[in-house]
């Protein structure tokens, strides 16, 4: 992979990162904060490839397959946690989860 290739790959993890993190603070549903969180792992694992392809080692797939797992389970947590507050507060408001203490 070229130098301007692996610059354009970078460049676009970092737009997708910083998609993410506004997700993250802008919105207040669970849903949409769980796939900022997602969009935020893919922007790390799209750098790790690029940084992989550019010096031609195969550490930045092995990185990759490790973020998607991590990804798999947080998903995973993350929805059953989701369907556990929806049942119990009937909303999947950040803002409602204040009412968790005690």
């Amino acid at each position: 992979m070229t130098a301007t290739l692996t610059d354009h790959a970078l460049l676009i993890a970092v737009v997708l990162l910083v998609l993410g993190v506004s997700g993250v603070l802008v919105r207040r549903n669970l849903l949409f904060i769980l796939m900022s969180l997602e969009i935020m792992l893919n922007a790390a694992g799209l750098a790790f490839v690029a940084a992989g392809a550019r010096w031609a080692q195969a550490d930045g797939q092995i990185m990759f397959i490790l973020i998607i797992t991590l990804a798999a389970a947080e998903v995973a947590i993350g929805l059953a946690l989701a369907l556990r507050i929806y049942r119990h507060f009937r909303t999947l408001d950040a803002d409602a989860l204040s009412g968790m203490r005690g």
